[in-house]
């Protein structure tokens, strides 16, 4: 049963941690305080009898003090733009039950071209050749490759069997997609596994299959290594595989861009460079030591922007830093919504070299005040260049 927690509350009671991790994993800072955080009783008194939202009632409450846990996931669902706030109980219900029904039309479409989706299995290895041809074991081929080093990998696809050119998928996009699908079983493993949440092999499949899903109707991106950091907390906050599912979604439409990487440059190279502009404003000291170290780049905060800091905090924090974000950026002019409920956001959104060592170590709550503080000195020496 879900605790409500007093004033003062931290959140870790919400997301618990296996006990063999308690010792690797840093707690969350992030408090529950009355008169701060977004209660369920202050959520629930900003509709009205019909089900609109005042949305600007509970803004200021989540730029304060975050958002209660019990209620997260679907205060998300308002914040990513899921939901339009002028909208009815009906009238959500009723786009609610159009969109489970799209997401399993579409989970039926992949089930239908590999079996794998929705079956309670995760793949891990390749279940497919390059060409097209099907891996009839993908395990012996994970048993081939182990130890290997990737330059040799991929002649071990000989030492697998190998269907015929009659069972030879020709269509590339097929093909594309199901080459990803291992990588994502490969990734899912590796997602939030401290969490009690992910010992529940049924939750590691719905992550596995929203994924999946995913990669097949978006063939712009696909399946990027990352997306499984940004589509976990759907998982843990929304019951339904399908909500998560659109949760995750919408929160794409404003990042994709950071998965869209090419020869020429990579998705987050704008952010950074914008990062780099704003600290030659605010301490060009501290930039002018970056290019010495030859951080120049600000290559170090690629992680950082692709997967919205889920590495660098834990995870009851990242939760917080997300959902004061949205809030402070929240613009109902940024959406619109057709007559199906569908939003339309209108702004989408090497290794790294230093700051390697603050994985799961920053402390949201303080972070936020530091970087509001940045934001109000940046804003104040732009306007001093104008004058």
């Amino acid at each position: 049963m879900m605790r409500w927690g007093n004033s003062g509350q931290a959140a870790d009671s919400f997301y618990q941690v296996r006990p063999d991790c308690s010792q690797n994993v840093p707690s969350t800072k992030f408090k529950i305080k009355a008169g701060k955080t977004l209660s369920v009783r202050k959520w629930h008194a900003a509709f009205t009898r019909e089900g609109c939202l005042d949305i600007a009632s509970v803004l200021s409450r989540i730029q304060r003090g975050g958002v209660h846990p019990a209620i997260r996931g679907e205060v998300w669902e308002f914040l990513l733009g899921c939901y339009d706030p002028g909208s009815t109980f009906d009238e959500r219900d009723q786009i609610r039950h159009r969109r489970r029904m799209q997401y399993a039309r579409w989970k039926e479409e992949c089930r239908e071209m590999d079996s794998h989706v929705s079956s309670g299995k995760i793949i891990t290895a390749p279940i497919i050749t390059e060409d097209g041809f099907p891996i009839n074991d993908p395990l012996v081929l994970l048993e081939a490759t182990q130890g290997t080093s990737s330059s040799s990998s991929s002649s071990s696809t000989t030492r697998v069997e190998v269907s015929d050119s009659t069972n030879r998928v020709t269509d590339r996009q097929i093909v594309d997609w199901k080459l990803t699908l291992h990588q994502i079983g490969l990734d899912v493993l590796r997602t939030d596994r401290s969490m009690v949440f992910y010992e529940n092999k049924e939750n590691l499949q719905k992550l596995w299959d929203i994924l999946a899903v995913y990669a097949w109707i978006d063939k712009e991106v696909g399946y990027c290594q990352g997306m499984s950091d940004l589509c976990s907390p759907m998982i843990v906050l929304l019951n339904d595989e399908a909500d998560a599912f659109w949760c995750f979604e919408r929160l794409m439409r404003r990042l994709r861009g950071n998965f869209r990487c090419t020869q020429q440059s990579v998705g987050v190279e704008n952010q950074l460079q914008h990062l780099a502009s704003i600290i030659q404003v605010l301490d060009p000291k501290l930039h002018d030591h970056l290019e010495t170290l030859g951080g120049g780049d600000y290559l170090f905060a690629f992680r950082m922007f692709m997967v919205l800091f889920r590495r660098e905090l834990s995870f009851g924090d990242s939760l917080y830093l997300w959902e004061m974000m949205w809030a402070l950026e929240y613009d109902p002019d940024i959406f619109t919504y057709d007559e199906t409920g569908v939003a339309t956001h209108k702004i989408e959104g090497s290794k790294p070299k230093i700051l390697n060592n603050v994985n799961g170590h920053l402390d949201a709550k303080r972070t936020c005040a530091v970087a509001l503080k940045l934001h109000r000195k940046y804003l104040k020496k732009m306007q001093g260049k104008k004058t």
